[in-house]
């Protein structure tokens, strides 16, 4: 029953571990007002779509039906075209398509933008045409959603002088795009490109990563789910999931078996202490000792002559030393099995056993059966006798 509870309890586990991984991606994922682009992510966040972790400080975007909007403290709302995740970049537009009126009153402060590339221009009220007779069409911009019937809006950069009936209004550094910056001319129907040092996520998304918070953390920036090589992460918490559930079950089987193989065998040992401190009968042990002398110098010996003629069954070759039987060598036979060795092998082996080398039979009247009580009281004895003084 304890085991059926602990896997219970680990399969709660890793549900509430899978279903928080997967919120958590969903919360945080990409979102975007149309659907479509721009994709907006981390740094920013559109604030009715996405939980205030998954977003930067002073990031936030918002919807105006499928039109993504960015909102500067000091200069109103703008359209957001385009974001760049990789140069962090980000393009704005104006909402009402006159990008120039814009421009006049543009204040980045209290945001975190600012322009990457730079153009200064200078916007002239021209109440008569004779500006034109002087200055390329393509050194100055005619602004027509800041004109009137009677006046003429132009931006010029880098003017030599004020151009005739022209009045200077202001000099604005204007964020304008690379291509724009590179040949110093300006296209108003085009967005502003502006960008953000903090935080920096380029590197991260670069290598493929997802730029955000560290562990619910909202200060300091980490980067996940960079690419590897081998299985996806859904991939792994599959495995885990199936090989780690019956893998518990078997280490808790294990345990199990253990602990009732231990409890089997202190019960087993404890009944073994009972029995061996029980009375019992006294067992009885066959002593086998060697032969005495007169036993052995019955055996018949015999003189090998010239002939070397040997008895059977043996061969020529002493099973004890594995020699050669010479000329004038004696032999001794064991009479019960007809086996001959020499008789200097022999002897000293049936000093020490009773038995012959080559079948094991034992000659009458080598063993006796003695109680081994009796033999554990004889050996008591001679430690006795051993360890007490000698008198004379």
């Amino acid at each position: 029953m304890d085991a059926v509870r602990l896997l219970s309890f680990f399969s709660f586990f890793f549900s509430i571990f899978l279903a928080q991984t997967v919120l958590c991606v969903d919360t945080c994922s990409p979102s975007s007002c149309s659907g479509t682009r721009p994709q907006v992510q981390f740094p920013f966040r559109l604030t009715d779509r996405q939980e205030y972790r998954c977003g930067y400080p002073s990031f936030d975007l918002s919807c105006n039906q499928t039109q993504t909007v960015l909102n500067l403290p000091f200069s109103g709302d703008f359209i957001v075209e385009r974001i760049d995740y990789f140069s962090q970049s980000i393009y704005i537009n104006d909402p009402d398509f006159c990008l120039p009126k814009r421009i006049l009153s543009l204040n980045l402060s209290g945001s975190p933008f600012r322009g990457l590339y730079l153009s200064n221009f200078t916007f002239f009220n021209c109440t008569s045409s004779e500006w034109s007779e002087y200055y390329n069409i393509d050194d100055s911009v005619p602004l027509h959603c800041l004109s009137g019937d009677n006046y003429t809006v132009i931006a010029m950069a880098y003017p030599m002088f004020t151009p005739p009936g022209c009045r200077n209004i202001s000099i604005v550094s204007v964020p304008v795009q690379y291509d724009q910056y590179q040949f110093g001319s300006m296209d108003f129907n085009q967005s502003l490109q502006l960008t953000w040092d903090l935080p920096d996520c380029r590197a991260c998304v670069t290598d493929g990563g997802t730029c955000g918070f560290k562990s619910n953390s909202l200060t300091k920036i980490g980067c996940s789910n960079l690419p590897r090589h081998g299985l996806p992460r859904s991939a792994k918490y599959g495995i885990i999931i199936g090989a780690g559930i019956p893998g518990l079950v078997c280490i808790i089987g294990l345990a199990c078996y253990i602990c009732n193989w231990i409890k089997a065998y202190g019960r087993r040992h404890q009944l073994n202490t009972e029995l061996a401190t029980s009375t019992t009968a006294p067992q009885l042990v066959v002593v086998t000792t060697g032969l005495d002398a007169t036993t052995i110098e019955s055996y018949p010996k015999t003189v090998l002559g010239e002939n070397q003629q040997l008895p059977k069954p043996n061969d020529g070759t002493c099973p004890i030393c594995l020699s050669d039987y010479q000329t004038k060598e004696t032999i001794r036979t064991i009479p019960e099995c007809k086996h001959y060795f020499h008789a200097n092998c022999i002897d000293e082996w049936l000093r020490m056993n009773a038995t012959c080398p080559l079948c094991r039979n034992t000659p009458d009247g080598s063993s006796k059966v003695t109680p081994l009580s009796s033999i554990s009281s004889s050996s008591s004895s001679s430690s006795s006798s051993s360890s007490s003084p000698s008198t004379s």
